[in-house]
């Protein structure tokens, strides 16, 4: 685990030059997955609006730069973070809350893909996309949320998902059983903190343009390794749809920040789909209504 306090200009420690009217201005965000893609654009979106920044990634380097990149006046924590390791985690939390105190935004977004049939499926592809995509958010969940709830303070958490967490799709099997746990995980927790001041959603996007398609790169060695299967195939059209920016993407999170909207979608083409798999199941009650 390797920290980084970086504020550009020391000078402006704990200055925010931002209208007091913007209700982002001076609020602590969290971004797991925060180097790149659509954890990287939406630090920038944010840092732009006057928030605090703890940008956590697995990849040192590319946090440094990403860190580069922000406004002059932004404060950032860097942490490089293992999100599939419990105390990477906790760990992160902790500085998190010793550097800036409460935090208002988290969004959990580290995630890696890979296709390919099921019957060709390693224990090792299961045990990786499980341990980054599904443990990565339960360990997010189960190091920040009781702060926050006990805050009482307003917050938001978020989720990146993927249309494969509503819709599965042949080729994307142990990626879709991960993202339909994350799926479920905003939306029991959405129920749950429904009374309370903290509102939660989930991010199902189709294709964006971003690095998942060289997950690869950042496998462990005891779970096979960069060389261990070949680059993601997201190109299929059943679910890949467009491609869209990370920057578009990242204005739906921060759009939807302080709102009560569970399911963010990237991209229109995906509704059908979803009325689709809907329509199948409700039409399943209808043989078993009639043997009752």
């Amino acid at each position: 685990m390797i920290a980084q306090r970086l504020c550009t200009d020391p000078a402006k420690d704990g200055f925010q030059d931002m209208s007091p009217s913007d209700p982002l201005s001076g609020k602590v965000a969290v971004i797991t997955g925060g180097a790149s893609g659509i954890g990287l654009a939406t630090a920038r979106r944010l840092a732009d609006r006057g928030c605090k920044l703890v940008l956590a990634d697995i990849e040192q380097a590319a946090l440094e730069t990403a860190a580069a990149g922000m406004p002059a006046d932004t404060e950032v924590l860097l942490v490089r973070t293992d999100v599939s390791k419990r105390a990477d985690v906790e760990t992160l939390a902790e500085l998190a809350n010793e550097r800036f105190g409460a935090i208002d935004i988290l969004f959990l977004n580290a995630g890696v893909g890979a296709t390919g049939p099921l019957v060709d499926a390693t224990h090792e592809d299961w045990e990786w996309m499980i341990g980054v995509n599904l443990w990565g958010p339960i360990h997010g969940v189960e190091a920040f949320l009781p702060a926050i709830v006990q805050s009482g303070r307003d917050a938001h958490i978020v989720f990146t998902a993927s249309f494969a967490g509503v819709v599965t799709n042949e080729g994307l099997g142990p990626y879709s059983v991960t993202k339909y746990g994350v799926v479920a995980l905003a939306e029991t927790l959405h129920r749950e903190l429904r009374k309370s001041p903290v509102n939660v959603s989930v991010l199902c996007p189709m294709k964006v343009g971003t690095n998942i398609e060289h997950s690869h790169r950042n496998r462990p060695s005891h779970l096979g390794g960069p060389n261990a299967g070949s680059d993601v195939d997201f190109d299929d059209p059943g679910f890949a749809g467009r491609i869209v920016s990370p920057d578009d993407a990242a204005k739906i999170v921060v759009d939807a920040i302080g709102t009560d909207q569970l399911y963010l979608f990237t991209h229109g083409e995906c509704r059908e789909p979803v009325a689709r798999r809907f329509r199948k199941i409700d039409a399943a009650f209808e043989p078993s209504q009639s043997r009752a």
